[in-house]
Order: structure tokens, then sequence, then C-alpha cells
């Protein structure tokens, strides 16, 4: 499975790199960077520095630093600490270098490169999606599918993080999220609905520290401050795994069930953010629900599997590289 991981580490992003480097069957060709959890200098430096961490050999292409129209947004180091990581201290001293190579002009050239084979997997703002296809609108017709974790479509207990009805990556860039959506080519979305069900709990992430090796640990300890949010804030000990939940989706879509219709993304107003779903089959007058392509968001997960499969694929890539 050829996939692009495009991401704005991040302690989630983290989760999510950590499971596609254990995945046997994920073949990464491209690590692209977006600002969101941190500014695109923070959120490249942290890419770089989790791949060597996790021994994982793929190139790193610096994208976007603010929103197509909007300002950039305001980080929130209560979430994802200063450094992005936990601020555990593990970035002390790391330097490297991304490649020269922009991330949205990356993205074209692989997509072009394996026509019908690339995943484009999106666990940020989608600013470098959005900057791909105006670069090559071509390419909607080359990817085999776009998967992202974002938005919010009233089916789960969650409407918004960020707002009453906004997820924080749709928010920090509408204008690119809508014109990702409404592109004629294959997109799924794995929004809070689903993502806020897969709880990875406290005891979970302390038999993963056990069992997963480095990684593991390095897992747990970074995620100390992103679980506290979550007790302080929810009432429960864990956190929401909700960029692994999308990178799962890749590889086991039958653990999600799914609606389909045009998605719009509000772009100014009150309801900045909001992601919206018309599902196939309802009629309304002619305006913004025209001529839309069709694309599919998910409505309920099977999180016991999605935790399951999390901790499993993670403890099995330690136990192997302990073999050898």
């Amino acid at each position: 499975m050829k996939i692009i991981f495009d991401t704005d580490p991040g302690i989630d992003d983290a989760m999510a790199l950590a499971y596609l480097g254990a995945h046997p069957q994920a073949e990464l060709l491209a690590l692209t960077t977006v600002f969101g959890n941190g500014g695109v200098d923070i959120t490249t430096r942290n890419a770089l520095y989790l791949t060597q961490r996790f021994g994982i050999s793929v190139p790193v292409y610096k994208g976007a630093h603010t929103p197509l129209h909007l300002p950039a947004p305001t980080p929130a180091p209560h979430v994802h600490g200063y450094d992005g990581l936990g601020d555990i201290g593990a970035l002390q001293g790391f330097a490297a270098e991304a490649e020269a190579t922009s991330a949205p002009v990356r993205i074209v050239e692989l997509i072009r490169e394996y026509p019908g084979e690339v995943t484009l997997l999106a666990v940020g703002p989608l600013t470098n999606l959005a900057l791909a296809l105006e670069l090559d609108p071509g390419i909607t017709g080359l990817v085999k599918e776009v998967v992202i974790m974002g938005g919010a479509f009233g089916w789960g207990p969650r409407r918004g993080n960020v707002s009453p009805v906004a997820e924080a990556n749709i928010i920090n860039d509408p204008h690119a999220a809508d014109r990702v959506f409404t592109a004629p080519w294959p997109v799924r979305a794995i929004g809070l609905d689903v993502t806020t069900q897969c709880i990875f709990s406290t005891a979970a992430a302390q038999a993963l520290a056990e069992t997963g090796g480095d990684t593991g640990k390095f897992l747990f300890d970074i995620s100390r401050g992103y679980e506290k949010l979550y007790r302080e804030r929810d009432g429960f000990a864990g956190c929401a795994l909700h960029d692994v939940a999308a990178a799962i989706a890749v590889f086991e879509p039958q653990l999600f069930d799914y609606a389909k219709g045009g998605v719009r993304a509000v772009c100014d107003g009150i309801a900045l953010g909001q992601t919206i779903l018309k599902q196939d089959g309802l009629l309304f007058p002619p305006g913004a629900w025209d001529n839309l392509p069709s694309q599919t968001v998910c409505i309920a997960v099977d999180a016991e599997g999605v935790l399951g499969t999390y901790a499993r694929t993670i403890s099995d890539k330690a136990q192997l590289k302990k073999a050898s």
C-alpha cells in the first residue's frame, strides 16, 4: 500500500506514524508536513525526529505554513506541548533538514509516478492537498484514495472540538477542506463522529509501553500531558486516537460504517469549519449542492477493533525487532 502521509506532528500524529512504520503492508513514499499542531517549522522538525526515532526510512517534505486565505491559527501548546511532542525534552539538540522539494510539488510528482496506486493519508489541515490540486488538477483521476482525519457530521457524540460544530483540521483551513471535498477524487473522511469513540486508556498505554519496545515507551511518555487534557476536559483516563483511526481505516476499512454524498466545508460566519454531508438521494433546490462528487463519511466504528489493531501492530513490530 503506497502512502503519502500528510501530517502536522502532534502526539496523535506520532502514534499514527508509529502504526504506519510498524505495519508490514505500509509503503511510505513520503511524509509531507503542514502547519497545525504547531508552526510548519516545528511540525517538520518533529516529522524528521520521529522518522529517526521509529527507524522509518522515508523522506520528509516541508509544506504550507499558512492557510489558503485565513490567518495562521494560534498554536495550542496545552494540547501537544510547546514542542508538539509533549515537552519531555526529547527534541533537545535535534537538528535535521527536510528535502528541498516542497510538499505540494512532491505530492503531484508521486501520484504521477504511481498512477492509481497512491493513497493520500492526511491528518492535518488540508492545505497541501489543495495546493497540489491547484498545481495539477489531473491528479484527481490518478490517486487511489484520499483518506483524511477531519470533520464532524452529526452521527457521533462530538460535533466539534474547536467550536460547537468545527473540528480542528477543517477550521484551520476551511477553504482548503472545501476544495478537497469538492474535487472529483475519492475522499473518505474519518471524523470526530468515530475518532472520539476510539479511547486508548491509560492502562492500555501502560501495557503498550511494556510490550511495544522503545516506541511504545516513547508514545507513553509524550502522551502524559495529552491524557491530562482529556481527563480534565472529558473526565476519562486515556486519549482519543484521532489520527491513528484514520491510518487504520486505510488498511481495515471494515472496522467502520459509512454514508455517502456531497460534502462541503463552511468557509465563513459563525459555523466556520463545519462539515456538511448531503447524503446521496436527497433532493434540494438548485444551489451549493449541485454536481458534487459523492464522497464517503464514516458514521460508526468498531472502537475495540481499532484499539486492538493499534496496540497489536506496534507490539508485534517490537517483538520482531527483539527476536532479530
